[in-house]
């Protein structure tokens, strides 16, 4: 698998029936997943995309454009597709992987199983919220703060560690707040959405509203917690996300049970 550092594989499984692709929240990394990888059965191989400019991939450019950044993961992306998939994203995860999914379609390339969006608005509701990629950083780091509750204490309280996250996290709201949403088909594989019952960010009306993007199966599971829920619910979350995996393995028969 050559990806140039853009796929990291925190435990490898060459025996895995499906690989779950997982993309990162704003200003995240593939770190974030790498307790994933403890936590499901050997069936299931975790690969955490890493995007540049953060993490192993501190030194490089972020990408400003979500079109963009779907062009250059499609053809990377290509070269794991050699067994059954499904993608996994938070907050602008989530929009990522949508994205991609339809990226992948156009090119008609293969297709994940199950597209898992958490965190986030269906992508054709407009953002309520003001952009925030022109504030100052004071008050860019304060709205982050109040709106998401994303920035962990100690990075708020360290101004070296804030000055290195945000490069990446403007970056990756400079792709949010200039998403524009076209209409294409729905898809053929099915969508589960997951939502914090705390969330005021991502109300259940707007995680209902991904329903319009499948014509197959869609579902809807809330966890205990706000925007961040998939870490107060980690556990809860992945018993979910391989329940419906184990289901989609046995549906189109890939292999044994998960």
């Amino acid at each position: 698998m050559t990806n140039n550092g853009w796929l990291s594989i925190p435990k490898s499984h060459p025996q895995a029936r499906v690989r779950l692709f997982c993309f990162p929240y704003a200003g995240g990394g593939a770190f974030e997943y790498r307790t994933w990888a403890l936590s499901v059965p050997p069936e299931v191989e975790i690969v955490a995309v890493q995007l540049p400019g953060r993490e192993a991939r501190l030194q490089e450019t972020p990408f400003t454009k979500l079109d963009a950044l779907c062009e250059a993961l499609a053809p990377i992306l290509a070269t794991a597709l050699d067994k059954p998939f499904a993608f996994f994203g938070h907050s602008l995860g989530a929009i990522t992987a949508f994205e991609l999914s339809r990226q992948l379609r156009r090119q008609n390339d293969a297709q994940p199983l199950r597209l898992f969006v958490s965190g986030s608005r269906a992508p054709q509701i407009p953002d309520p919220h003001p952009p925030l990629q022109h504030l100052p950083d004071d008050d860019f780091v304060q709205e982050v703060s109040v709106r998401y509750k994303g920035i962990p204490r100690e990075i708020l309280e360290n101004a070296e560690m804030l000055a290195l996250l945000l490069p990446a996290l403007r970056a990756d709201f400079a792709m949010s707040d200039t998403y524009v949403y076209d209409d294409e088909a729905p898809f053929d594989f099915p969508i589960s959405c997951f939502g914090g019952l705390q969330d005021h960010s991502s109300p259940r009306t707007h995680l209902e509203a991904w329903r319009q993007q499948t014509g197959n199966a869609f579902s809807l599971n809330m966890f205990e917690g706000d925007h961040f829920f998939l870490k107060a619910s980690r556990l809860s979350l992945l018993q979910a996300v391989c329940g419906q995996l184990r289901q989609d393995v046995l549906t189109n028969g890939c292999g044994t049970q998960i």
